[in-house]
């Protein structure tokens, strides 16, 4: 496993992440590791969506499905 060091991590930031580690009784590190991992699993979307088959349903359809089910 490979290790990151940030530096100038302004204090109030760290100050959040002490708070959030004390309030789920685990470390600092592993509290930052969790957000870092949330904050870039979007980048991971674009390739997942690109495996998925193509429905070739129009955009318009899907639209006008999703306003009626929330009549």
């Amino acid at each position: 496993m490979r290790s990151l060091e940030i530096r100038n991590v302004p204090d109030d930031l760290i100050e959040r992440l002490e708070l959030l580690a004390r309030a789920s009784n685990t470390s600092v590190e592993a509290v930052a590791i969790r957000e870092l991992e949330m904050a870039t699993r979007p980048a991971d979307n674009a390739a997942l969506l690109a495996t998925l088959p193509d429905q070739n349903i129009p955009t318009d359809d899907i639209v006008q499905h999703v306003h009626a089910s929330r009549r």
